[in-house]
């Protein structure tokens, strides 16, 4: 009969919480802490007859980003009205339309971009925001140079469009499929005209979001930031040349063997010291999670991490404080992906026409857990349509490697977390707590 009431008190507890949340405008950690103070008054004065423990209420993902463009005042920095109604995206929009039912690659990054979730790629200039809003500004920057609404300068939020372009252009970019292999064409009834066309689409709006970021990126004036976003785009191109790749140009995970395996002792930090030096790739291949890191580094976490870290150089911070900010956007991407790396693992089953990448880290993991599994890879060296998806599915969600990619990602999460003890306490630091925690529960 205690054990029942009790029960019953931390349920009316969870739903009166839960209430409070749905009404108030507070941020979600502020609740959760006023509700772990409620649990341990309430646990002091009950007897406890159960040994199963309240679980932690869950920070919900849409409601931290909600927060976030609350107090920057600026819903998504990429997709604003002005663009929307642009002549340029509107016939890009357009021309969209005839790919509509084809296997185009292209679509896929269109529906991604649109993806109100944690897939969503307008969160990169949101983040920049943040961190611009939590760093603050030197005193002797002029008022016409601030948003004084926003807690930003004008500078900031134009680049925080420019890390959103260069991001989409390299998506799209990525988008293209060779023709020459043959493989893509016939797919769902996709003709070779569909490929074509989709081929062009992805060109030319690839180059017209680069060619353009890269203008707004010269108006900006301040040749540091200029070298810091280039060397970033600098990174993307290298991401493309590491390892082996199929006809379609989709990365291939080295043989196990292939190179000499590290010593764990020896530390790589991935020039954080010195964000302009190429990442030293040679010192990391054979160690699954260095690895990884190195290629999403290359592929996100240069972008992200370089942005945050230019947009503190535009407000005349410290040297100290854009380390920071660098760090912080480089462990918040690769936290992020690590997180999309291990949710399709998540899964008993893999959906029927579904694909993941073969250099993710739940991958990588397992190919260190058995080296065997390679030989189901090595098929996929002419086209990844050659690999059967549902068996390495299967296969890794039986050995260690997706509780390895879940540690992974709280190691990324923890590090991004105590880097930004570095930032006052603020409601943009508070923010970017809510969403670093949003997305861990993802």
């Amino acid at each position: 009969m205690q054990r029942a009431t009790t029960l019953i008190m931390q349920q009316v507890l969870r739903q009166r919480m839960q209430c409070l949340v749905s009404n108030s405008r507070l941020p979600v950690a502020t609740f959760t802490h006023h509700h772990q103070q409620q649990q341990h008054r309430y646990t002091a004065t009950s007897t406890v007859t159960s040994k199963q423990a309240t679980p932690p209420p869950r920070h919900d993902w849409n409601r931290a980003v909600s927060e976030a463009e609350r107090i920057v005042g600026y819903p998504t920095s990429f997709l604003s009205l002005r663009w929307l109604l642009s002549d340029e995206i509107a016939n890009v929009a357009l021309h969209l339309r005839k790919l509509v039912g084809s296997a185009h690659p292209l679509m896929k990054t269109a529906k991604h971009l649109l993806y109100n979730g944690k897939n969503t790629m307008q969160a990169w200039g949101l983040i920049v925001l943040l961190v611009s809003k939590a760093g603050g500004h030197a005193a002797n920057i002029p008022d016409v140079e601030q948003d004084k609404s926003a807690g930003v300068l004008h500078s900031q939020r134009a680049l925080a469009e420019v890390t959103e372009m260069i991001r989409i252009s390299h998506l799209v970019h990525n988008s293209v499929v060779n023709l020459q292999s043959g493989t893509q064409a016939g797919q769902d009834g996709t003709t070779f005209d569909d490929m074509s066309f989709g081929n062009k689409i992805g060109l030319l709006t690839g180059d017209y979001l680069l060619g353009h970021s890269s203008a707004e990126l010269a108006n900006l004036r301040n040749q540091e930031v200029v070298e810091l976003i280039s060397s970033a785009v600098r990174d993307f191109s290298e991401s493309e040349f590491i390892g082996e790749r199929d006809e379609q140009n989709n990365p291939l995970p080295f043989k196990p063997g292939t190179f000499q395996r590290p010593s764990l002792a020896v530390g790589v930090d991935f020039n954080e010291h010195d964000v302009l030096t190429p990442m030293p790739i040679g010192q990391v291949m054979g160690n699954p999670e260095q690895e990884w890191e190195c290629r999403n580094i290359l592929n996100a976490g240069s972008l992200l991490g370089k942005s945050c870290q230019a947009s503190l150089k535009l407000a005349q911070q410290s040297e100290e404080m854009q380390r920071h900010a660098y760090r912080f956007g480089k462990h918040l991407a690769l936290a992020w992906q690590a997180c999309l790396d291990a949710e399709i693992f998540q899964t008993p089953t893999l959906p029927l026409d579904a694909q993941f990448s073969l250099v993710s880290a739940p991958v990588l993991f397992h190919l260190e857990h058995d080296p065997s599994m390679y030989a189901l890879l090595e098929k996929g060296k002419q086209t990844v349509e050659h690999i059967d998806y549902h068996k390495i599915h299967k296969i890794v969600i039986a050995g260690p490697a997706l509780a390895k990619t879940k540690e992974l990602q709280c190691k990324h999460t923890a590090a991004a977390l105590t880097v930004l003890q570095h930032f006052p306490a603020t409601d943009a630091r508070q923010a970017l707590e809510n969403i670093i925690l949003a997305m861990q529960d993802l």
